[in-house]
């Protein structure tokens, strides 16, 4: 009778069949990812992809008159540099300070100035080792040390990426919107799509702000960590300071190229050059900023030669991201000596 049944509902039995498809994909899956070979799978194709970007760079370092550049960067005036490095120290206090914010969404109780202390190296680290090692890394190791609960680390870092990203999306959408730069012809982007793509940027970041301002539901749980939704004042004070360090770290890049462009066309460089970065996976975007800088601003009215360009580029370099970093390598040490003694009296 059953079989009868069976054979005279063909369409249902079907169904039941595609059900069992698809009900055993996330079990094959999932075995794939428990197999031995998955882990090495994933290392060589990360390998791979990291080593064809070496061979990209070195191919191109090979077509740079290395010896010019270095004598630009020793003809640079003191007074340049030093302008630079003081708007680089300004903008990582001005990052120092977005974990403020996260202090204040979760009402932990640590003192402002570990806060800050932990950010700046957290970002050092991140901008020279990418964001596991530095945003995520050393901000769950020194916090979860220093007493807070994975939980609140979990909220920190996510308000502070978000704080960061939101001031981005204003100012680069702004930014492409009213002064799009001259895109290279293999890019595929043309003026239009580009003044498009940063309206919608702008404008997503606005639709945050107003959603704070006006959304009923103000709670939401995302993987078991509960989400609030900030007022509308904190989302305000997030895009304050994140387009104040965005716009402050293309003031540095400005002062080396030492006024043969514009500030807007400096800052929309430098903002491109972030997410290009970002998107290669190559620690700091080593190499991917040199690129973008050479490739925008080659050819554009006042511009200096390619080995100027290069040159301003490594002079942002130190002064933004090495010298920082032995900041940070330096504090952090104390950090963990600290630490160490910290429980050495508690023992």
């Amino acid at each position: 009778m059953a079989a009868s049944a069976t054979a005279s509902c063909p369409a249902a039995a079907d169904e039941k069949r595609a059900a069992a498809v698809k009900a055993g994909r996330p079990a094959r899956m999932a075995n794939w990812r428990e197999s031995a070979w998955w882990p090495w799978l994933k290392r060589v194709v990360v390998l791979g992809f990291l080593a064809f970007v070496a061979v990209l760079l070195v191919y191109q370092a090979r077509t740079v008159e290395w010896a010019e550049v270095f004598s630009a960067m020793r003809a640079y005036p003191w007074a340049v540099l030093a302008t630079a490095a003081a708007f680089a120290a300004l903008s990582h206090l001005i990052y120092a300070s977005f974990d403020l914010i996260g202090r204040h969404y979760t009402g932990h109780t640590l003192p402002a100035p570990t806060v800050m202390a932990v950010t700046f190296v957290s970002y050092a680290f991140n901008l020279n080792m990418g964001t596991i090692v530095g945003a995520i890394g050393m901000r769950v190791r020194l916090y979860t040390r220093l007493g807070l609960d994975a939980g609140t680390v979990t909220r920190i870092v996510g308000t502070s990426m978000l704080t960061n990203w939101l001031g981005y999306f204003l100012l680069a959408g702004l930014a492409f919107a009213l002064w799009p730069p001259q895109l290279p012809e293999g890019w595929h982007l043309g003026t239009l799509a580009l003044r498009a793509l940063g309206a919608g940027m702008a404008l997503l970041t606005l639709a945050y702000v107003a959603m704070c301002a006006f959304s009923r539901r103000r709670e939401w749980q995302v993987r078991g960590q509960v989400i609030d939704l900030p007022g509308w004042r904190m989302a305000l004070l997030q895009l304050l300071m994140s387009c104040s360090n965005w716009a402050v770290m293309g003031a540095a890049l400005f002062v080396l190229l030492q006024g043969h462009v514009s500030y807007p066309l400096a800052l929309n460089v430098l903002l491109i050059g972030a997410v290009a970065g970002l998107l290669s996976r190559v620690p700091a975007g080593l190499g991917v900023l040199e690129s973008v800088v050479v490739a925008l601003l080659m050819g554009t009215e006042g511009s200096p030669s390619r080995n100027a360009l290069l040159a301003a580029v490594l002079c942002y370099r130190a002064v933004y991201y090495w010298i920082p970093l032995g900041v940070a390598a330096l504090l952090y040490l104390g950090m963990e000596i600290s630490a160490r003694r910290l429980r050495a009296r508690g023992a």
